[in-house]
């Protein structure tokens, strides 16, 4: 079993896009990034903690790999947005890929490097790297909100400016065959 932390802005949005990635498991939404022993929905978005809204990833490593899914998620968010994630703003929305060995580092790192030299973006990634931190699961009326709420969830969705984007990069990669490396 292996697993991977991302936080990209709403752990909404994060997980619904990640459950399609070929290879995932599972993803818990959740919390992380923060020195507190705790995190609750109602202390993270009103940035009483450190702590980011961030997914965990559970995939099998026969079907994809942590590059794949790091550049899965890359594509899937903003990651020239330092201010948070679309409609979602602060630090508690900003984006962050969580390693757990020197390997996934320097993968993320030169994934990175590879965004910035592609061009694909009119500004460098702002996307930061760190250690993997306790993470928290978050209550259980957020995951797999897409699927339980899926009317609130597409306004959100659409509103937030996510879906455009995300739609928008991959034409942008698309029109100018711009693709990740193997």
């Amino acid at each position: 079993m292996n697993k991977v932390i991302f936080a990209g802005g709403c752990f909404w949005c994060v997980e619904h896009d990640l459950r399609e990635a070929n290879g995932v498991i599972n993803v818990v939404s959740g919390y992380t990034g923060g020195d507190e022993s705790t995190a609750t929905y109602e202390q993270v978005s009103s940035h009483a903690t450190k702590h980011r809204e961030a997914v965990e990833v559970e995939y099998d490593s026969l079907k994809t790999s942590f590059k794949k899914l790091t550049q899965f998620f890359l594509d899937h968010i903003d990651p020239t947005d330092n201010g948070g994630q679309f409609g979602d703003r602060g630090e508690n929305y900003q984006t962050v890929i969580y390693y757990s060995s020197d390997a996934e580092k320097e993968i993320a790192e030169d994934l990175l490097k590879e965004l910035d030299e592609s061009h694909m973006y009119d500004k460098p990634h702002v996307v930061k790297v760190e250690k993997v931190m306790p993470f928290y699961k978050a209550e259980e009326y957020h995951q797999r909100y897409a699927e339980k709420n899926p009317e609130k969830y597409e306004a959100y969705h659409k509103g937030s400016g996510r879906e455009y984007f995300v739609n928008r990069t991959c034409a942008i990669r698309e029109e100018k065959h711009i693709m990740w490396k193997e």
